[in-house]
């Protein structure tokens, strides 16, 4: 009857979680005795041919999750030779046995003990074995047998990939596919609707909508304008059971961004603009920005800016800033407020990337009115040209202008100009600018072969604003005058042997020249006029700057004379024609018949025959041993001490230097005159210049090594400048600048002389009492100066 009760309540519950079939399958089959109980559960068929065992079995089926207090019964093993009396003993092993299910070893009632998880473990497998309580001897052969745990509706759908994030175009049309969502259900997908899933969305209508078999979220509205909103959030269920009523449910969420197309054109906010840069603005600076806004982003709020029209489009660029997408106008030539005060740009910005459906919401470009105005400013001279080039030949006179440089002041004020040289430019300071003029001028003797070029730098400054100065380059190419001779490049030094015939050659000569005329060098070489007529050696000219010496006769010989010098003339092609002298040494050598020298010392038979050459080396250092002595000597006696004796000339306290010339006060009129530094041509006109007639002067004046056509034919500028560099170049002149001036002293003078050489034989005596009123601080000079009771001191 129990067993009955058991079979029974294992089919409700395989129909209340939907296991019918197998719920009819149990009660078909409910038992009566053990015997039909073992033929049911068997899977062997009942007509095999095999001889039956005793008791066979193949599986259990158990339900998971029991929540009840009992163990749960699961079935029952049965031995056909179990007569109930006790004598057989049921075992169980394998998977579980002992912890997850227990067997009543009497009975073979077998028991779930723990709460068992078809999602953790679907199966256990087990053996079991009838055994003789007595013996322990095995009644039955072990046989193995499954316990299947069947499946209840106790997972809710999960989404493993949750939550999602999505994107889709805006303006996308109805129907379009955003994203799909998956959601796994854990119960077991072969029984029942425990794992079938349906989709549904909770929300994100009227926007979206999803497929509730593939889970597949699609547009719902259409003209969705990311403009207008941008993010949406999604929230999607899953229910199992087929979505009836009862079943288990899960829910994710979805953020879906619509991102952006071009469907909207730009638009300048502003359709005028007013602007502003100064006349001195460098090119390329940055006059002001436009900007048209564009409601989307990225890509499609890319602009491009461009001036279609106006004044100014030759006066002014526009350049794309990337990252802001702004308009940049800049300078695009350099700008003249005295020239033109305003322009007017007509500026475009367009989209270029366009999509081909929304072109009818265009069109995708503005345009807009620029007004820039161009600010005076005080700007620095300008030069006209920009770059001076200048040739000068290098013997150019000093102070001969050599270009007039010319700058002017371009605003409307036009200020007065005055000009200068930077002196970092020419550090030789070989040039100089007249200050009013620009005058250029030589200030310097030049010189081709030391320096060919001069890049000098001319400044032209503002009177009324000194730092406004503009500057120019000046390059200065020296050309080449006719003025160094040729020369011998090193010393030649030959030989000819003793025994040389006549014609022999002794050496080629060659001539160098720092010239460079245009048509290259050519010098001519001869034999010094003194050596014209020389007995012993000639010269040949080969016609390619260089010459052959030869021998006009033979038989040379050491001791009638070792060595000749032979001075050799050399001249260039230039004009005037320039020429220098060169010796060649040529030395008597005594050579064999090869001609290789043997000897070019003529000590052999110069030397007496009894002294040998140690001998003179002895009387040599014994001359200079001598001399040695003698200087040592001479060296003592100036460093001897001398007594000390008082020259009646001498004064120790001061060096006094004596001229024994004096001014001539207010009626000497010649002792200098200034109208020379003003007017040198007048100065120079009736013969001589003027001269003191009362004494000679020491000290000649400097006009008289200024040629005379300096002094007559050039400008002040040209005498002062001349003046100055010879005064420069001589260091004991003195400075040509300074002014002595003899006022009020003299013969001539009432205030008699000035002089203090002679005071102390002065009749005239002054009193220094005053110095005793003037406090303690002069009491020692009253004590010096002031008078004394008794006979002065002697000194």
């Amino acid at each position: 009857m129990s067993n009955a009760k058991s079979w029974l309540g294992l089919a409700m519950s395989l129909y209340f979680w939907g296991l019918m079939d197998l719920a009819t399958t149990v009660l078909s089959g409910t038992p009566t005795s053990p015997g039909r109980l073992e033929v049911l559960l068997s899977d062997k068929p009942q007509s095999h041919s095999r001889t039956k065992r005793s008791w066979v079995w193949n599986q259990f089926f158990v339900l998971e999750e029991y929540t009840g207090t009992d163990p749960l019964y699961v079935g029952k093993l049965h031995s056909d030779m179990d007569r109930g009396d006790g004598s057989i003993k049921y075992i169980l092993s394998g998977e579980g046995a002992g912890i997850v299910f227990t067997i009543d070893d009497t009975t073979g009632d077998i028991h779930a003990i723990q709460r068992l998880d078809r999602e953790e473990r679907a199966q256990y497998t087990l053996r079991a074995q009838a055994l003789d309580r007595r013996t322990g001897r095995p009644m039955e052969p072990e046989s193995e047998f499954i316990i299947k745990i069947q499946d209840i509706n106790d997972n809710e759908p999960k989404f493993l990939d949750g939550p999602y994030v999505a994107t889709v175009p805006e303006m996308s049309p109805v129907g379009t596919s955003v994203i799909q969502v998956t959601a796994t259900d854990a119960d077991d997908p072969t029984y029942g609707n425990s794992a079938r899933v349906v989709y549904s969305i909770l929300q994100g209508q009227p926007y979206f909508s999803v497929d509730s078999k593939t889970g597949v979220i699609r547009t719902a509205l259409m003209n969705m304008d990311r403009e207008a909103k941008e993010y949406y959030e999604v929230i999607i269920q899953a229910k199992d059971m087929g979505g009836q009523l009862g079943g288990l449910a899960g829910t994710t969420t979805v953020n879906i961004t619509l991102s952006d197309v071009n469907d909207n054109p730009p638009r300048f906010p502003q359709k005028h603009y007013q602007m502003s840069v100064l006349e001195s603005a460098p090119v390329s600076s940055t006059v002001g920005r436009v900007f048209a806004k564009d409601l989307d982003e990225g890509v499609n709020a890319e602009m491009k800016y461009t001036i279609v029209d106006g004044d100014g489009a030759d006066a002014f660029d526009i350049n794309t800033d990337p990252n802001f997408q702004v308009g940049i106008i800049t300078v695009r030539k350099p700008l003249s407020f005295e020239s033109k005060k305003s322009y007017t740009l007509k500026v475009e910005g367009a989209n270029p990337h366009l999509e081909m459906r929304f072109l009818n919401l265009g069109p995708f470009q503005d345009t807009t009115t620029v007004h820039i105005s161009v600010e005076d400013v005080d700007e620095p001279p300008v030069f006209e040209p920009g770059f001076y080039f200048v040739e000068v030949p290098e013997d150019v006179a000093i102070g001969t202008t050599i270009q007039i440089i010319s700058a002017k002041d371009p605003d409307v004020t036009n200020n007065s100009i005055r000009y200068s040289i930077d002196r970092s430019s020419d550090p030789g300071r070989f040039f100089y600018v007249d200050i009013t003029t620009g005058a250029l001028m030589t200030a310097r003797p030049l010189d081709r072969e030391e320096f060919s070029w001069h890049n000098i730098t001319v400044l032209a400054m503002e009177m009324n604003n000194p730092s406004q100065v503009g500057s120019v380059s000046v390059t200065i190419r020296v050309l080449d005058v006719n003025d160094n001779a040729p020369e011998f490049p090193r010393f030649y030094e030959a030989f000819v042997c003793e025994n040389a015939k006549s014609g022999q050659l002794i050496q080629t000569v060659s001539a160098v020249d720092q010239d460079d005329p245009r048509n290259g060098q050519h010098f001519y070489y001869s034999l010094a006029p003194e050596a014209a007529n020389n007995p012993n050696f000639t010269i040949r000219d080969n016609q390619d700057n260089t010459a052959r010496v030869l021998t006009r006769r033979s038989g040379f010989r050491q001791q009638e004379q070792s060595v000749f010098y032979l001075p050799i003339l050399i001249s260039d092609n230039g004009q005037p024609v320039l020429s220098s002298t060169g010796t060649l040494t040529i030395q008597v050598c005594s050579c064999d018949d090869s001609g290789h020298v043997l000897s070019c010392s003529p000590e052999a038979y110069m030397l007496p025959v009894s002294l040998s050459r140690g001998a003179l080396i002895a009387i040599l250092a014994c001359i200079f041993v001598l001399l040695v002595l003698v200087l040592l000597i001479l060296s003592m006696r100036r460093h001897r001490k001398q007594p000390y004796i008082i020259d009646d000339e001498e004064n120790i306290h001061e060096n006094i230097v004596r001229y024994d010339d004096e001014g001539g006060g207010e009626e000497d009129t010649e002792a200098f005159d200034i109208a020379a530094m003003w007017n040198p041509r007048e100065a120079q006109v009736g013969g001589a210049p003027k001269t003191r007639q009362d004494m000679l002067p020491e000290i000649e004046s400097l006009s008289r090594y200024v040629p005379q056509t300096c002094a007559v034919n050039s400008t002040v500028h040209s005498y002062v400048l001349a003046k100055l560099y010879e005064a420069d170049m001589d260091l004991w002149a003195p400075p040509f600048d300074s002014l002595q001036t003899y006022m009020f002293e003299g013969d001539g003078s009432v205030a008699g002389s000035l002089s203090s050489l002679q005071s102390a034989t002065s009749d005239s005596e002054q009193s220094f009492d005053f110095l005793t009123d003037w406090g303690p601080r002069f009491r020692k000079l009253a004590e010096l100066y002031g008078a004394a009771e008794g006979p002065a001191p002697l000194w």
